[in-house]
Order: structure tokens, then sequence, then C-alpha cells
């Protein structure tokens, strides 16, 4: 049986699994294991997912379920990603999962850590569901969508951080994916009116600024808007790698706001992440990842989504 829950489309039969280890056939039904079992549940700064434009300083239901169709050599949380089929969790029904999320009067949820795509189908439900109650929900990902999942969460899903690892040769050689659906992703989304906002984080091994003066231009003809630009700690099969250096991440960053992309921020950094508003120049957030500042500056210089100023649309 071919699952179309992302680019890779494995052809499953039955007893075996997909190359997620997530998806398998049990008498003649494609399913996911682990069904309402989740690994985590939390809540979070939605700031953390990266999200900077959408639901500003306010917290997020984070959930997660093991599984990934990727194996980065430094994946951050491959403790969870990387696990194999044989787990259990905390079992909590997308309907239970709204109705907490509800009654910690959060406004959104937040599907991350891992892969969302490979459990797609506890995301979907979820959603439906919680666009009902008027929540938002929010998907971290890869971006590795088949066409199929795009046509299947983008109605339901409301904004996404995408993860834009480097190029070509970085996705086949150190991610074990591939690099053309995740900018065929982030385009689809973006024309059809979704919330997107991409991360890369950065080795200084890996990512030259050649390349990522080559990636901003390739997400600028997509138009993305909002670029998370972060530093590597070393983890997982690169423990032994040095982590970036706050230098390095600003060369970087000097590099990429040369491609015209109007909001990019450092990550894991020293340095502040302000939005200044593309139109008037003023500076409307002065650091997102000090919840409380960008609560109180929220107030002062937002005005119904727009900047207060001078009425530059800056939050979904």
């Amino acid at each position: 049986m071919i699952c179309t829950f992302c680019y890779l489309k494995c052809n499953i039969k039955e007893g075996a699994f997909g190359h997620c280890q997530v998806r398998t056939v049990s008498n003649g039904e494609l399913i996911s294991i682990g069904g309402n079992f989740l690994q985590t549940i939390c809540e979070d700064p939605i700031e953390k997912k990266p999200l900077y434009h959408f639901l500003p300083a306010t917290w997020t239901m984070s959930v997660a379920k093991g599984g990934c169709n990727f194996s980065c050599d430094f994946c951050q949380n491959w403790e969870l990603s990387q696990l194999s089929h044989n787990y259990k969790g905390t079992e909590i029904s997308p309907e239970d999962l709204v109705e907490i999320t509800l009654k910690r009067n959060l406004p959104s949820i937040s599907f991350t850590y891992s892969e969302p795509l490979v459990w797609q189908d506890y995301v979907y439900k979820t959603s439906c569901i919680a666009k009902e109650k008027n929540l938002s929900t929010i998907m971290v990902t890869n971006g590795s969508f088949s066409e199929e999942a795009l046509i299947r969460l983008s109605p339901v899903v409301d904004a996404y951080n995408i993860d834009l690892k480097g190029d070509a040769n970085y996705y086949k050689t150190i991610c074990h994916g591939e690099l053309t659906p995740v900018y065929n992703a982030i385009e689809y989304l973006i024309k059809n009116k979704k919330h997107v906002e991409v991360t890369t984080l950065i080795l200084e091994k890996f990512h030259s600024p050649e390349i990522i003066k080559q990636i901003g231009k390739e997400l600028y003809n997509r138009g993305v808007e909002i670029w998370h630009i972060t530093k590597f700690y070393p983890n997982y099969k690169m423990s032994n790698e040095k982590p970036t250096s706050d230098e390095y991440l600003k060369k970087i960053i000097e590099v990429a706001k040369n491609e015209k992309i109007p909001y990019i921020y450092p990550g894991n950094s020293m340095y502040f992440s302000p939005t200044i508003c593309p139109n008037c120049h003023k500076t409307l957030f002065t650091n997102h990842n000090n919840h409380y500042l960008t609560k109180k500056e929220l107030q002062s210089n937002i005005k119904d989504g727009k900047c207060a100023f001078c009425g530059k649309k800056i939050i979904s």
C-alpha cells in the first residue's frame, strides 16, 4: 500500500514499516503506530517554535509523537525523532487534547519536536476539531510534504515553521533526505495564503556565505518574508563538531540581509532578535526572546496586526 504522508510515498507491505518507522500495514489497513499516544505534551512560548509573526507573546500547547522521515546527523531532538517503533507514551485523543488546550486558555496547538508529517493522521484529526473551537494549529516540520499531504493539511493547519536545512548536497549527505519537496511545499503554502516562517540551522563547515546567498534567493523568489538563522550546538552524530560561533552567525545574517527578505532573525544566540517595520523602520519588537517585553510592545506598537505607526501588516 502506498503511503502519501510525505514525498517518499513508501510502498508498504503487510507487517512492514515505511522509512519513518511509524507507518505500517496491519490487516490490510495502512495505519500509524502508537495511536493516540503522545511522547511529549507541554506549554511553550510560541517564539520557541520559532514563530515571531503569528500569535506573538502567547503560549502554545506543544505535542509530539516519535518518528521522522529524515535522519539528520545533527538532529537536536534525535531521542524522539529517531525513536524505535516499539514505544508508548501518554494516551490523549485529539478531542481530549483540544479540551485540555481550551481549559489552559491557550490559543494554539503546535505539532513539533519530531516530524509531524509522519503522524499527520493525528495532526489532521486534531486540527479539524481545533478549527471548530477557534483554536489555531501549527506544524514545525522539515517540509517534505507529498502533494497529497499539502492538499490534506493546508486547509486545516494555520501556521508552519519549515526547516530549510541547506543545499541539495547537504540534504543528501547530512540529512538523508531531499531538498526539492521542501521548496515545493514552501511555495505551495505561501501561494495558498498560509503563515510560513523558515528556519536554517547554521554549521560553519557546511553553510558558506555563498550557500546562504543562494538559499536566500530561492526563499525570496517563493515569497518567504520571515527567516530564522540559528546557531548549531553539537548533538547526535555531530557531537564532535564545534558549535557555531556568534561571530560567524552575524556574518551569515549580514549576507542573508542582502537577499531582500524583510525579517531575518538570529537564533540560539547572544544577539537580540528585533522586528523592525520594513516600511517606516520603527522598532516594533526589541527582542522576541523576552516574552514579557514582547507582550508589552505588542500592545503599544501593533494595532490589528499592523504597525501602529504606518499601518504596514506585521502579524498574521
